[in-house]
């Protein structure tokens, strides 16, 4: 157990970065406290950042988008349908469904057959859920 030195609750080891330079192997500052940390600053530099990210460009090999959309056109196919029924107010985000939060929300489909049909989850219990349960059915 530790101490964060910023909400001053005291959590398990796995609820920190580790960082080499600390005496214990871990940043003092809890995994949640940092990623509030990290999105305060980028939105208080947002042009720094967005200047940065234009000149960083497209890090994939070239190819990758024509790829991958070859490869899984019901994925890309499901997410422009759910993009366009954002935009149009058809379809609105919702929070998490495991944590409840309404940061970086994003649309989980469990088939893509069905591309209105989806699940809000937050980008963290996205990625898990994928990790636990594999590709949803027809990613292909």
């Amino acid at each position: 157990m530790k101490e964060c030195f910023k909400c001053k609750e005291s959590k398990p080891l796995s609820e920190f970065y580790k960082h080499f330079a600390m005496a214990d192997g871990h940043l003092n500052k809890c995994k949640d406290c940092n990623k509030t940390d990290v999105r305060k600053n980028r939105q208080s530099n947002i042009e720094h950042y967005r200047e940065y990210d234009r000149r960083r460009g497209n890090r994939q090999k070239h190819g990758y988008t024509k790829e991958y959309r070859s490869k899984y056109p019901n994925k890309v196919r499901a997410h422009r349908i759910v993009r366009n029924a954002i935009s149009q107010n058809k379809l609105f985000k919702e929070p998490c469904v495991v944590c409840g939060t309404d940061e970086n929300i994003v649309a989980h489909h469990n088939d893509y057959l069905k591309p209105l049909n989806v699940v809000w989850m937050c980008q963290a219990h996205h990625v898990q859920w994928h990790k636990k349960n594999g590709e949803g059915l027809n990613g292909s």
